[in-house]
């Protein structure tokens, strides 16, 4: 699977752990950077990687900032990017079963290595409920909203 990855200062350390994790699955990584702990600016590096998920130049995303809610809000204006953050494994799971997104954002302020490993394995290999209607219908709905509302256009 492509992943991109993608991250703030605060996030920088955390998303090289998680690169690392990644690579060793067998994931080919596409890193939007930051590549450094210097103070810069979330969307500058956010953007670019949910546009290359919405392109389907990459199949999932994974984005970490200082809480991983500043991540999420930037990939969720983007049409055809669901992004969700995760604290722990549990959530993450519902992310994918019950909410198929496409993205997980995580804070790298709020969660360490160990529990970021057990959230990204967790939602990389829990499958979609696709044929349990109430999920379906929601994520139904979801995609209508994005399709009335976010631009195509990309």
């Amino acid at each position: 699977m492509k992943i991109a990855i993608a991250c703030d200062h605060a996030g920088y350390k955390l998303k090289e752990t998680i690169k690392e994790l990644l690579l060793s699955l067998g994931h080919e990584v596409i890193d939007f950077g930051t590549n450094q702990e210097e103070s810069c600016d979330l969307p500058d590096f956010i953007y670019p990687a949910s546009l290359a998920i919405a392109k389907k130049e990459c199949d999932k995303g994974i984005f970490v900032d200082g809480v991983g809610y500043g991540s999420a809000m930037i990939a969720n204006k983007i049409y055809g990017v669901y992004a969700a953050v995760a604290q722990d494994p549990f959530v993450a799971s519902l992310a994918s079963s019950h909410s198929n997104t496409n993205v997980l954002c995580l804070g790298g302020k709020v969660i360490g290595e160990a529990i970021a490993i057990e959230i990204v394995k967790t939602w990389l290999n829990t499958k979609y409920l696709a044929n349990e209607k109430k999920y379906t219908n929601r994520v139904e709905k979801v995609v209508s909203i994005n399709n009335k509302h976010l631009k195509k256009d990309i």
